[in-house]
């Protein structure tokens, strides 16, 4: 998980310190392989579960059917512990964003398997989504789990947590609201703890990292690490009442 590009781009702050439209990139967009049952999922679910990128807001509860408390996942990877998350969380509706067409193909199949009506997904990149399809003090949680770490120095410029992206995460949160991010890169948990840290929005929950949330399900390749003794940190931030 640690090498595989995420559904999302890091753009440079602008005059404000939120992200510009024009930024770097912090993912290799991979056309990959469809499988026969993803392609399915694609064209029969995707017109329902699926939402077009828009450059405006949409009324998140008339998509959804109700009003609830929302959250949005950056990155989802194949979808697994997404899948998982919103079947765990009947009460919440969930909004997945991922670039890479064979994970949302995986997605959707799993919300077929599972009957949730409460996932939506996005595919485009998350910055964009953020900025313009999402409310500002609208969203109850933010989660980006195991970005692409960049671990080598001159690629550090391309990570998703930067000052910029983080500004433009927290308006985005409610008073209250949480932003969780977790890695497996212990250099790259040090960094998103300064950066995190150092937004005035933003209030550390713990003392510096801490356990894995009950709500976060570890997919099976973040099981398959740990029996191999790799770490992982886990990073909740709160944003702080105006």
């Amino acid at each position: 998980m640690t090498t595989d590009p995420r559904g999302v781009a890091a753009a440079e702050p602008g005059p404000e310190g939120l992200p510009q439209p024009r930024g770097i990139r912090s993912f290799v967009l991979r056309t990959g392989r469809l499988t026969t049952g993803q392609a399915r999922a694609l064209a029969q679910l995707g017109p329902r579960f699926a939402l077009p990128y828009t450059a405006s807001v949409p009324d998140w509860n008339a998509v959804f059917g109700r009003s609830a408390p929302r959250v949005l996942e950056v990155g989802f990877g194949m979808g697994e512990a997404t899948a998982q998350m919103a079947a765990a969380q009947p009460e919440r509706d969930f909004v997945g964003v991922e670039v890479h067409t064979p994970g949302v193909g995986a997605l959707l199949m799993r919300v077929h398997e599972l009957g949730l009506r409460n996932l939506r997904i996005v595919q485009h990149d998350a910055v964009d989504v953020l900025r313009h399809m999402v409310e500002p003090s609208s969203l109850d949680a933010l989660h980006v789990y195991f970005p692409d770490p960049w671990p080598k120095k001159r690629h550090h410029k391309r990570r998703l947590i930067q000052p910029g992206f983080v500004a433009l995460a927290a308006t985005r949160l409610r008073a209250g609201g949480l932003l969780h991010c977790a890695t497996d890169w212990q250099e790259y948990a040090e960094h998103m703890l300064q950066v995190l840290g150092a937004d005035a929005m933003l209030r550390n929950t713990a003392d510096g990292f801490c356990a894995r949330p009950p709500w976060r399900m570890p997919s099976k390749f973040e099981r398959r690490g740990l029996r191999l003794g790799h770490g992982v940190w886990d990073l909740v931030f709160e944003r702080r009442a105006p």
